[in-house]
């Protein structure tokens, strides 16, 4: 029996590849008001998201998360279809997008007790969240069955890493996140904070006095990550996440691949533009990459 990948929008999967993967995205909502919820990448895009922030930094956006009811509509074409499903959502720690599409498969299995629906907590999000999906995509491309899929994704899993900075503080200290990052630096001036993500939680491993210091320090934490596990960049998915500034994201990239060919034959890093999810949180200039181990390496 076939079976449909599903995940959130907090995967920040470029639309083109959601589309050429026939992956279904379940997208959270982003409010500037309070008020009013747009859809993510339906009724408002990512680059739009960020042009507001950009252009009103008085102003703190909001999301919600994906609703019960909007993953009974996700999954319920994929049932009829007589498919099995997977859906691989965002870590638990940030959201309860997890929570909501659980509750949708016990509802329609009361109703369709034939289908099999395997709800996965990513533990972790944005990037890294996106390159796990896509592994579960090239795992489904390469014949792998459904349990075999579900196996592999909870076993990489744990191998994700998110190595990143930040534009300044204020995103974090307003949602909340700065006690768990750095918060001897709140007050500290020009100071970025250095963030490591690793099995849903965030952690701080210094700060920064400029940008082009926090990119230094991304790449020294990345060359020491792979010495401590004592693996190569070549076994892992490696992607670029920023915010706003495609540009600064090119050349960070390039400097990423200059680095890993000093202990790598790694050249293959793509780039992938964090979504509001992620966004509210960071502000409009996160940078920073996304690293899990491939499947079958």
């Amino acid at each position: 029996m076939s079976y449909q990948i599903i995940t959130d929008s907090s995967c920040d999967i470029p639309l083109a590849t959601v589309k050429e993967k026939n992956l279904y995205v379940v997208p959270f909502y982003v409010s500037f008001d309070n008020e009013r919820y747009y859809k993510e990448n339906v009724e408002i895009e990512v680059r739009e998201f960020y042009q507001k922030m950009v252009d009103n930094p008085e102003v703190f956006p909001k999301t919600s998360l994906p609703s019960v009811e909007d993953y009974i509509e996700a999954f319920t074409p994929f049932i009829k279809e007589g498919k099995d499903i997977i859906c691989i959502c965002i870590t638990t720690k940030f959201s309860g997008s997890y929570n909501s599409a659980s509750s949708a498969k016990d509802i329609l299995l009361e109703e369709y007790p034939k289908a099999k629906i395997t709800v996965i907590d990513a533990t972790v999000n944005t990037v890294l969240q996106g390159i796990l999906v896509l592994e579960a995509c090239r795992m489904q491309e390469n014949g792998l069955a459904y349990e075999e899929v579900v196996e592999n994704v909870e076993r990489i899993k744990a191998t994700g890493r998110i190595i990143f900075t930040v534009g300044n503080m204020d995103y974090l200290i307003h949602g909340g996140r700065v006690g768990k990052v750095m918060k001897v630096a709140v007050n500290a001036l020009k100071i970025r904070p250095m963030i490591i993500l690793k099995e849903g939680e965030i952690f701080p491993f210094g700060v920064a006095r400029s940008r082009k210091k926090s990119i230094q320090k991304i790449l020294e934490k990345t060359r020491a990550h792979f010495e401590e596990i004592k693996e190569s960049p070549e076994d892992y998915e490696i992607v670029v996440g920023y915010g706003y500034d495609y540009e600064e994201a090119l050349e960070f990239r390039d400097e990423l691949v200059k680095s890993l060919s000093e202990y790598s034959t790694k050249k293959d890093v793509d780039i992938f533009q964090i979504g509001a999810m992620i966004g509210v949180h960071t502000g409009p200039f996160p940078l920073g990459i996304g690293l899990i181990r491939k499947y079958d390496r």
